[in-house]
């Protein structure tokens, strides 16, 4: 469904790749339909740089955190906070060009002072969550919210407790990047040097927790170069890497198989070339691969808050997509007999492909697009 006028969407995601890319991903779906959007947000903050190169206006809003362990913080941030709403509030009031149609959080703490303004001011409100467990910022906004969008199907009932009697809650999926929905297997291959008939496995750990990954793949070395054919990529993070590649160790003869670097540029090409991931499951991730349909064995992080990972990962597994180890369980011998059983049997992950492809994770922005626009045209 596309609405026949031209729509202002203000969004406003901030902090980590997490929040930005899927709300970036949202945001190029509605400027290919025609619509004009706004990104509000922290310059100092990684949207300060990403929102910009993606060729988007930027609003810059200012929010202060606050420290659980210190609570007299919170006053600071609260008044803060209530500066920054009256701030938009009067801004939109001022310039009818900047007053948009509808807003959309994607959960960060800098969502709140556009969050709170539209609902003073009446403009409708839509909120996604990546998530297995929602963020302070999205069950603060519930309450005002005509839609909430989500992407783990879990999530439904804790906002069901907390959204207004007319609130739709949509399973959308997680929006991924048009670029890395173009992730192209050939095109990858090639970049790597990967022959069409050898089997390429691909690690990474995320921006935390890929130590005990890195520490567990370069102990399976010697069975996984054993498999005939088989090359490795493996992304260590830049805290983990001078310590990755001192404990593989790789002969020059292993490292024209096992090509190691801090991190993965053109991860779309590079999911897309792979027969196999190991991955931590961070929404993004969970995401991504879901999109591509890229064969998984998910290790969750296990620091994660309210175990959210292990919930991320199970959107997968219980499609019969992945398999899940715990990580207290991949020093066990179950962990290394499963993944050279999936590396060495294609058939198998022909069937978690199928299994990926069903979910129909790369159409999450065009859902979420649609449930927007659907938005606006109830308000």
């Amino acid at each position: 469904m596309t609405v026949n006028h031209t729509l202002s969407v203000a969004i406003a995601a901030g902090g980590t790749a997490g929040h930005v890319n899927p709300a970036l991903a949202l945001a190029e779906e509605l400027r290919e339909r025609g619509h004009q959007v706004r990104f509000f947000g922290e310059t100092r903050r990684l949207e300060g740089r990403l929102v910009p190169e993606a060729g988007f206006d930027f609003f810059p809003v200012e929010v202060t955190g606050f420290d659980r362990e210190r609570p007299w913080t919170l006053i600071g941030a609260l008044l803060h906070l209530a500066r920054e709403e009256r701030r938009l509030v009067k801004a939109f009031r001022d310039d009818a060009a900047l007053m948009p149609d509808v807003v959309v959080g994607f959960g960060a703490y800098v969502e709140l002072p556009l969050m709170r303004a539209a609902a003073k001011l009446g403009i409708p409100i839509a909120l996604h969550e990546q998530n297995s467990v929602p963020g302070l910022a999205n069950k603060q906004t519930a309450k005002h919210a005509g839609l909430i969008a989500i992407a783990q199907p879990s999530v439904e009932r804790i906002f069901r407790e907390r959204c207004g009697d007319g609130t739709r809650i949509v399973m959308t999926g997680n929006p991924v990047r048009a670029s890395v929905l173009a992730g192209d297997r050939c095109r990858g291959r090639g970049a790597l040097g990967v022959a069409d008939d050898e089997t390429l496995l691909l690690v990474f750990g995320g921006s935390l927790g890929a130590a005990h990954l890195n520490e567990r793949i370069a102990s399976l070395k010697s069975e996984l170069l054993a498999i005939p054919g088989l090359r490795v990529v493996q992304s260590t993070g830049a805290e983990g890497h001078d310590a990755a590649v001192a404990a593989l160790r790789l002969t020059d003869e292993e490292a024209r198989r096992w090509d190691v670097r801090a991190y993965i540029d053109g991860m779309g090409d590079m999911l897309a070339a792979s027969d196999l991931v190991l991955s931590r499951a961070g929404a993004s991730s969970i995401a991504e691969i879901a999109a591509l349909a890229s064969p998984s064995v998910l290790v969750p992080y296990p620091h994660a808050t309210a175990d959210h990972q292990t919930t991320n990962a199970r959107f997968l597994v219980d499609a019969g997509a992945s398999v899940m180890f715990a990580d207290a369980g991949i020093d066990e011998r179950a962990f290394a007999d499963e993944l050279l059983d999936l590396l060495r049997r294609p058939e198998r992950r022909e069937r978690m492909r199928a299994a990926a492809r069903a979910l129909k994770q790369d159409r999450a922005a065009q859902q979420l697009a649609d449930a927007v626009e659907a938005l606006r045209l109830r308000g």
